[in-house]
């Protein structure tokens, strides 16, 4: 064949490729969301009791750690009250980190306590909705849910790969060649997530660089929902996180929600809940995905002059969020972040990103009038996901799953918050005050550090890092 016929085979082949490559790309970050994803439920108002603020926190005062734990004895409670159905959907759910590191029970208490309902009350119907890290992307079989499963309890993992695609660059390359495989098999590759954890396949860490997942965080009964920011993952057992526990036919919603993540694991079909309406002065409306960013947005634009925006966060990257809040630093409006130094995660040392260069940025532009403090971490890290805005008539709380991150908030996770709305003296207003208050005035502990801590100048590295992260979006945030 004529050296010009390969070359012009070889160009054709390009051009065909290319063509695949990048349609491929747009149409996976274009495409339809799955039915009820991005949903945003009714506006249910109830009564104060029937709205609860809830929070796990550690701490130090001077050399000893302190754990302050509500949210997990919640859930069991949740769960002993239950008489019709136990639906739970969480992101983490197992035992393994690495074998340096001690920490509780927290999956297995799950477990065990999940199977102790079952028996005391067979008819009870009990799902678990999860994502395929805790199998490690099917590399192998994760001993709590088996358990579950030889008891009667249903077990649902979640396949994400009809959500649109976070990391479009790698995941078309990915669609293209690898997805056809599977993950299944004997792992040989030692498992980066925990020592403890079973080897994994090459083809379950080809789909891990994907990075995306079911992030939610859920707890319906017939009796009440719990939205959190917690996992019961043992690795996370003493991590700070935040809930809100509510009665009444907001679960309904949940359901609803939730149906939609079982829709992505064969289509198991959850029960129903009617609940009746009982006129209280607490808004509270569910929301997933991109609703959640919705309003997060809407409710930053509408703070005014003197009013306070106060932010609990794990990761805070997303753009249209940090716009936002510059745009009203410059309006007046009071503003006092609490952020995770992003110093380490499960006993090991992290690079600081996103949350440092994001406050520097912060810091700057709004020329100091951002005030910002970071968590006094050790081991474990500061994971709430909480907006607090307080008017001068009323707050309105957004909390629950959902990072401030574009991963987290344009329709790529799966997750769930909840907005509350309430009177400026309602009893969630001050356990709001005084959650934050608390943390940011170190009362009775050693909670937070002056935002000089970990602003040390980034190294060259760190920043060309950030702004790659933020190009091509190939982050875990």
């Amino acid at each position: 064949m004529p050296k010009k016929y390969k070359k012009g085979i070889l160009i054709t082949g390009l051009l065909l490729f290319l063509s695949f490559y990048i349609g491929t790309i747009y149409y996976q970050e274009n495409k339809p969301l799955p039915e009820g994803v991005s949903y945003e439920g009714d506006i249910h108002y109830l009564q104060e009791d029937q709205v609860q603020f809830l929070y796990d926190l550690t701490y130090k005062i001077g050399k000893e750690t302190k754990h302050e734990q509500e949210i997990f004895d919640s859930v069991f409670q949740a769960i002993e009250e239950a008489e019709r159905f136990v639906i739970m959907d969480f992101f983490l759910f197992n035992d393994y980190y690495d074998q340096a590191l001690d920490f509780p029970p927290l999956s297995s208490s799950l477990t065990n306590k999940l199977i102790e309902k079952k028996k005391s009350n067979p008819d009870i119907e009990i799902v678990i909705i999860t994502d395929e890290i805790n199998t490690s992307y099917g590399s192998h079989r994760n001993e709590e849910f088996e358990k579950l499963k030889s008891h009667g309890i249903n077990v649902l993992i979640t396949d994400v790969d009809p959500l649109r695609d976070s990391n479009p660059l790698y995941s078309a390359i990915w669609r293209m060649f690898f997805q056809w495989f599977g993950q299944e098999g004997k792992g040989t590759l030692s498992n980066a997530m925990a020592d403890q954890a079973p080897d994994m396949t090459l083809r379950s860490y080809l789909k891990l660089l994907n990075v995306k997942a079911n992030h939610r965080k859920t707890v319906a009964t017939d009796k009440k929902a719990i939205i959190l920011s917690g996992n019961p993952h043992d690795a996370s057992a003493y991590h700070s996180n935040i809930g809100f526990e509510l009665e009444g036919p907001i679960i309904e919603d949940v359901l609803k929600s939730e149906q939609a993540a079982a829709n992505l694991a064969g289509g198991y079909v959850l029960p129903t809940y009617k609940g009746k309406s009982e006129a209280g002065d607490v808004a509270a409306q569910l929301l997933t995905e991109g609703k959640v960013a919705k309003k997060v947005t809407q409710s930053l634009k509408k703070a005014e002059k003197d009013d306070q925006i106060w932010m609990a966060m794990f990761y805070l990257a997303e753009r249209d969020v940090i716009e936002e809040l510059l745009a009203a630093s410059e309006r007046g409006v009071k503003i006092n972040l609490i952020l995770d130094p992003n110093e380490n995660a499960f006993g090991s040392k992290k690079s600081g990103l996103p949350n440092r260069p994001v406050a520097k940025e912060l810091h700057e532009k709004s020329e100091g009038k951002i005030h910002i403090r970071w968590y006094n971490t050790g081991q474990e890290q500061y994971h709430p996901k909480l907006l607090y805005i307080k008017k001068k008539d009323y707050i309105i709380v957004i909390g629950g799953s959902t990072n401030f991150t574009q991963r987290n908030m344009d329709d790529y996770n799966l997750e769930t918050n909840v907005k509350i709305e309430a009177k400026v003296d309602s009893s969630i207003a001050n356990e709001m005050d005084d959650y934050f208050k608390r943390q940011w005035n170190n009362r009775d502990g050693d909670f937070t550090l002056d935002f000089e801590k970990y602003q040390n100048p980034l190294t060259t590295m760190q920043r060309a890092v950030y702004i790659v992260q933020k190009l091509l979006y190939f982050t875990t945030y």
